[in-house]
């Protein structure tokens, strides 16, 4: 006895008959898959996309810098300079702080 059976015999929901499902015509399943939605996309959207284009066609970094620091690596003549990197990653906190209380 299956649970739909037991409701019938209780006098629950009356069965009925199996269906059975019928084709559409190609024409009307086409048009029934054709979206028909509208969409907007915003001016912050359109600003990211230009600036991702922007970025993407850019040089992340510049070659002949990075072959002249290659060049004096190997030929060990290459001096880090320890105050330009402490100030750099000051500054970097300092960013990395005021963006968090603007965000917060």
């Amino acid at each position: 006895m299956t649970i739909l059976d037991s409701i019938n015999k209780a006098g629950g929901l009356p069965l009925s008959p199996p269906q059975t499902r019928t084709e559409r015509p190609p024409e009307k399943a086409e048009a029934a898959t054709t979206p028909s939605h509208n969409v907007q996309i915003s001016a912050l959207s359109t600003q990211l996309q230009a600036l991702q284009k922007t970025q993407a066609s850019g040089a992340v970094f510049e070659a002949k810098k990075v072959e002249e620091i290659r060049l004096a690596i190997s030929e060990g003549r290459f001096q880090v300079n320890s105050e330009k990197v402490a100030d750099g990653l000051l500054e970097t906190v300092k960013d990395l702080l005021s963006a968090r209380k603007r965000s917060s």
